[in-house]
């Protein structure tokens, strides 16, 4: 028996037919226009950064030592915990995105990135945030009792604030944001062995009360575990103006407490982050005070020493301590190492010292005088850094093909990485946004820290301009109003090299010439202490200079101020505004 198809059905089925094919057609020729697109974006591959700076050189390893910083570069505030043998240490982020890296380590010493608390745009809202605003002075600690982790901060963007997320494991990432009521910054949270939980932090005094420019307090509140806030009307302030306010203290802040021996100690920075930089110390029967500064204070500082001393390390404090292996403490805190301007590049950097704790307080073990740059290991720990994915330090060379999952150190400002950046066999496309690096907005920038103050960055960059509005390279930058440019745009039929020095908002061309972008071409920085350099190749071995050596008096916070370090960014845009004379 023969099927009959009705003229209804089969106009049905024709149609259905032609509307699938064009689906398809229209699909294909789609994906060949994405195809198309994609190969045109920007090229990277072949990041290596080298540093090679002359302390380290000068202070060879032994068998038994390791350096200090364990993090070089931008990684400041500092803050540490321990359950069992797992110790993990944050840092600010300020407008970084993702935000608060997290490290962690079984000794103190081996220590690997397993991410950042704040990964996703529901937790960090820095979008609008100049570079020093966003994640201030993140606080991590194990509360035993619920057996949870906390990371407390204040986010200075997005009308957060100060804020708390949590987790039963920070390998396996954070929660969203309880948002906290009480205003004031560095918070921290201190567990009792009662069960109730408290938070200190740094505020003004009670309206009416500032005494001087830089007076402020450290308060406490009592804290709800339940509801993940602080309970309304149980603020009290605990330190008022810092150890001795006759003396006009400023700037006491960055609190932590902890308990020992029945006693309460109430442990927080005073003289700002800068040469008066200071860690002291208060003891207490009650978390509540009143607190009673130690005699000794400060515990930690370099300011007493000749500012032109040797392999100087300024600026320390902002501490936290954690008790170490075989019960002995450690802690770590901030501290910088200017070069021979004196200026500060690379940052605020992470430090650790032994602490010793026999007495009633705690004091840094040569914390008191100027700091060396090694240190003996703990008893049965094998240095590692550098090797199988632990964080290098001293002098080391970072190779990145760009071909795989992005390195927790590569970071953006302002928005997601994934939000331009695509990573393929080839090495990584960067789809330009139309901001330039000026803006105060997300831009399309990979960005790796400066981590020495002698050192070079050299990437490969494929890429043929469309127009005038089109730019990618590499870009130094200190903040949006203080960087430099250094990439490929196009003028006309011709395509250019190009260096612009943008200070305070102003900038400049400091030298452009004309080059063949047919082949790939190695961008290069080489930084040494004050003077940088911005070399091009276009056969991968003969390296010419452009613009001859140039300040990095920019790219310091000395002259652009803020509290962020020289950041080396992979650059795209279509909003170029860099005109070709």
């Amino acid at each position: 028996m023969k099927t009959v198809v009705s003229r209804f059905e089969l106009i049905k089925k024709v149609s259905a037919f032609l509307l699938v094919s064009g689906m398809v057609c229209s699909l294909s020729t789609n994906a060949q226009k994405n195809k198309k697109g994609q190969k045109d974006l920007p090229l990277f591959s072949q990041f290596v950064y080298k540093g090679n700076d002359k302390i380290y050189a000068d202070n060879p390893l032994g068998k038994d030592e390791f350096y200090s910083p364990i993090l070089q570069g931008c990684y400041p505030d500092p803050s540490i915990t321990r359950k069992g043998n797992d110790y993990y240490l944050v840092n600010s982020s300020f407008a970084m995105f993702p935000g608060v890296p997290i490290f962690h380590s079984n000794d103190l010493v081996n220590w690997k990135q397993i991410g950042h608390v704040l990964d996703r745009p529901s937790q960090l809202k820095v979008e609008k945030s100049g570079i020093s605003a966003g994640i201030y002075a993140p606080a991590i600690v194990y509360n035993q009792y619920n057996e949870t982790f906390y990371m407390i901060t204040t986010q200075i963007a997005g009308g957060i604030g100060n804020m708390v997320v949590k987790t039963k494991d920070p390998m396996k990432g954070w929660s969203e944001v309880y948002k906290l009521n009480f205003a004031g910054i560095d918070p921290a949270l201190f567990f009792d062995e009662d069960g109730k939980a408290y938070v200190v932090h740094n505020d003004g005094p009670d309206k009416g009360k500032e005494l001087y420019n830089g007076h402020r307090v450290i308060k406490i509140w009592e804290y709800d575990l339940e509801k993940d806030q602080v309970i309304a009307g149980s603020d009290k302030i605990i330190v008022d103006g810092g150890v001795d306010i006759t003396q006009k203290p400023i700037w006491i802040e960055g609190p932590h407490m902890y308990k020992k021996n029945g006693k309460y100690y109430l442990m927080c920075a005073e003289g700002g982050t800068g040469g008066w930089h200071s860690e002291v110390i208060f003891v207490s029967d009650s978390p509540k005070g009143p607190f009673k500064p130690a005699p000794s204070n400060p515990i930690l500082t370099q300011r007493y020493f000749p500012p032109n001393r040797k392999d100087k390390v300024d600026w320390a404090g902002h501490a936290d301590l954690v008790e170490g292996p075989g019960g002995k403490y450690y802690g770590v805190f901030l501290g910088i190492r200017p070069n021979d301007k004196n200026r500060v590049n690379i940052g605020r950097e992470t430090f650790i010292l032994p602490v010793d704790w026999s007495g009633e307080f705690p004091v840094f073990e040569n914390g008191l005088v100027p700091m060396k740059p090694k240190l003996k290991v703990p008893a049965g720990i094998t240095n590692r850094t550098g090797e199988a994915g632990f964080f290098p330090n001293g002098n080391f060379t970072f190779k990145d093909e760009l071909n795989g999952p992005l390195d927790f150190r590569w970071v953006g400002i302002r928005g997601p990485r994934d939000s331009f950046s695509v990573v393929s066999k080839e090495g990584l496309r960067i789809k330009p946004f139309a901001a330039n690096i000026k803006a105060n907005t997300p831009t399309s920038t990979l960005f790796h820290r400066q981590q020495h103050i002698t050192f070079d960055a050299t990437v490969t960059l494929k890429y043929v301009p469309a127009s005038e509005k089109e730019l990618a390279g590499l870009v130094c930058y200190q903040k949006e109003s203080f960087n430099y440019v250094f990439g490929l745009t196009r003028k006309g039929e011709s395509y250019y090299i190009v260096l612009e020095r943008t200070e305070n908002g102003k900038s400049t061309i400091v030298a452009s010439k004309q080059i063949d972008v047919k082949k790939p071409v190695q961008l290069q920085v080489s930084g040494n202490h004050d003077d940088y350099r911005f070399n091009y190749s276009v056969d991968g071995v003969n390296f010419e200079n452009l613009g001859g050596t140039v300040s990095g008096d920019i790219l310091s916070t000395n002259v652009a101020g803020g509290f962020t370090g020289q950041m080396i960014g992979l650059y795209a845009t279509t909003g170029n505004d860099i005109v070709i004379p």
